[in-house]
Formats: structure tokens, C-alpha cells, sequence
């Protein structure tokens, strides 16, 4: 692919760090619009602010649930989804609780999984199952909880563990989840070579704080 106007359409624009100010995130709504970004992502504090500013644009809001661990209860995980729907959410990353799936319980997951898209009534969820936490045995196995709980797409990483997207581990979420749901490659994805290497293997959506780069450079 090298049609990058396409690719940045592709793109959730993504600014998550803790000490991100409201202009770094004015900043961040201005380049999805100018470069066309699926979305931006960020923290939930940020949604409203978000949601004003793309109003009216093609660019989406993102926020993420349980963020970055995974381990709040699903109860939490609603209340946090419901309430970043209600500020103008468009889209959520969820994480899923990784021990869960580490211990077998497997239905737990596709349950949490399938609360969260309840909460939201239907709008975009994504299931980050951090892929670098995982076995191979055990990404397969998130992925079907993904597909279970009715989610939209599986995502790789946080971007906050001890590893990001790799092209294998891609691979092996495309073959898994199949045609009927994507596949978001997310950490450690810097330039344009790294992002159409991602969507090669399978990819239908980067996550990346790099968009500007990855589009122009």
C-alpha cells in the first residue's frame, strides 16, 4: 500500500501518556483533521474536549477502558465505558483482564468482553489482549473470546507492557478471528514501513502516536 491518504484513514492518532496537556490533545484533533485519521485516541478525561472540536469531521473519538492493566472489575470497565459513551465517545479500546485468560477462564473473558459492548450500545469496541504477555496458545484463544463477545476488532497492545505489535503475532489474530473482525496493530509502530508492514500481515487499523510521520514523512 503506498496510497498514504488511504492509510491515514486507517490511523487512530493516539496521545495516552499521563502528563498530556488539553493543548498537546487540541493539537492532536487538529492534525486527525487535516491528515484524516479514523480517530483519535485518548484518555477518557479528554473525551468531551475531543468530541468538540472533531464535531463535524470525519475524525472519530477513542478513548480506552481499564486502561492500561486490564485488572479493574467489569463493573468498573461498564461505568467507565458508559460514562466516556455519555461524553461522546465514538470508539473503545478495552483491556481485557490478562490473569482471567491466564487462568483458563475463558468464558469470563467473552462475557467482560460482551458487557463492555452493551455499554456502549453498539459503537466500535476493541479488545486489547496484550500480545506480549501472551502465548501463542493464548493469543489464539483471546481471539475467540474477542469474536464470542461481539467485539469489533482485537488489538495487540497497549503500548504500556514489555512489548508491542509484531507482524507474527498479526498474522496470527487475522487467522484466527477471520475475515468478520479487524485487527488493530498497536506499539512500537513508527513510520510508514512499520505501519504497511502491520497491515500486510493482516492489520485494518494502526495504533500509533506516529500518524503525522507515518503520513508525510
Amino acid at each position: 500500500m503506498d496510497n498514504r491518504k488511504n492509510f491515514a484513514q486507517m490511523i487512530d492518532h493516539t496521545l495516552l501518556k499521563p502528563e498530556a496537556t488539553e493543548a498537546e490533545i487540541q493539537k492532536l484533533c487538529k492534525e486527525a483533521m487535516e491528515h484524516g485519521f479514523a480517530s483519535v485516541c485518548v484518555n477518557p478525561t479528554y473525551v468531551p474536549i475531543c468530541a468538540r472540536l472533531l464535531s463535524g469531521s470525519l475524525s472519530r473519538v477513542c478513548t480506552v477502558i481499564g486502561f492500561p492493566l486490564g485488572a479493574t472489575s467489569v463493573k468498573t470497565k461498564v461505568f467507565e465505558a458508559k460514562n466516556a459513551y455519555e461524553n461522546g465517545a465514538d470508539e473503545f479500546d478495552m483491556v481485557i483482564n490478562i490473569g482471567a485468560l491466564k487462568d483458563g477462564m475463558d468464558e469470563f473473558i467473552a462475557e467482560e468482553i460482551a458487557s463492555i459492548v452493551k455499554a456502549v450500545g453498539g459503537k466500535t469496541v476493541k479488545v486489547i489482549i496484550e500480545t506480549a504477555l501472551l502465548t501463542e496458545d493464548e493469543i489464539v484463544r483471546a481471539c475467540k473470546q474477542v469474536v464470542a463477545g461481539g467485539a469489533h476488532f482485537v488489538k495487540t497492545s497497549t503500548g504500556h507492557s514489555s512489548g508491542g505489535a509484531t507482524t507474527e503475532h498479526v498474522r496470527l489474530m487475522r487467522a484466527t478471528v477471520g475475515k468478520n473482525c479487524g485487527v488493530k496493530a498497536s506499539g512500537g509502530i513508527r513510520t510508514y514501513e512499520d505501519a504497511n508492514r502491520m497491515v500486510e500481515a493482516g492489520a485494518n487499523r494502526i495504533g500509533t502516536s506516529a500518524g503525522v510521520v507515518i503520513v508525510t514523512k
